[in-house]
């Protein structure tokens, strides 16, 4: 597996590097938001580890435009001292796939690392799936709705994929769960936060909602009449 580490503090990026190295994790590293964004669309790697708070380029900066501008779905971890959730939130709306909050231990950040590069290589790659004005294209990985294009993170891409294959039945929070993260779940928030993301883009720009949330069950969609 190769990484890339985007940290501006030396002793942590150090450390990192030393113990990924025991766990025949490959990094490349770079110290500042410039360099990692330089990095990231110029090379192919299997996630990427992003500092929030950087010189030159913030975390958020970098993840949105790897996303939106250049396409890039490769994992991403944001590392930051903050937890507030208005900051996860913000990370998740930025394109993160998963949010670790230092101090944190480093058999957890390989363990999510693996997890994520995992789900990431298996995922679901059908050609298209459509659903009223919604179409999912799974090759091109690109959502549209009524003809515009859908922006969200890649797991809130893949919770989509999830509804529109199982449409018009509910899909339960455990089941989804399940299928996005298998036994490694993590906290509550970050499914609510993947899926604030999705109806961001699938529902708010519009004036009628297709994710609908089923009380005390889980999701589904709908479509508007």
């Amino acid at each position: 597996m190769l990484v890339l580490l985007v940290e501006d503090h030396r002793l942590l990026a150090e450390t990192l590097i030393d113990y990924l190295a025991t766990e025949s994790i490959d990094v490349d590293y770079a110290s500042t938001g410039t360099q990692g964004f330089e990095l990231a669309t110029t090379q192919t790697f299997d996630a990427i580890i992003l500092d929030v708070n950087l010189p030159g380029m913030d975390g958020f900066t970098i993840c949105q435009k790897l996303r939106q501008l250049h396409k890039i779905d490769t994992p991403i971890i944001m590392l930051t001292a903050r937890d507030q959730l208005d900051d996860k939130l913000s990370g998740f709306e930025h394109g993160a796939d998963d949010y670790l909050v230092k101090p944190f231990e480093n058999q957890e950040l390989v363990m999510r690392l693996q997890a994520l590069v995992k789900r990431n290589r298996g995922q679901v790659t059908q050609k298209q799936l459509s659903i009223g004005d919604l179409v999912l294209d799974g090759g091109s990985q690109q959502i549209t709705r009524a003809g515009k294009s859908v922006e969200v993170s890649p797991t809130s891409f893949r919770i989509l994929n999830i509804l529109m294959r199982e449409y018009p039945d509910v899909v339960t929070r455990e089941a989804m769960e399940q299928e996005l993260w298998g036994s490694d779940v993590p906290d509550t928030d970050v499914l609510r936060s993947h899926i604030y993301n999705l109806r961001k883009g699938v529902d708010h720009p519009f004036d009628q909602s297709m994710v609908q949330t089923v009380k005390g069950v889980g999701l589904k969609l709908v479509v508007p009449f």
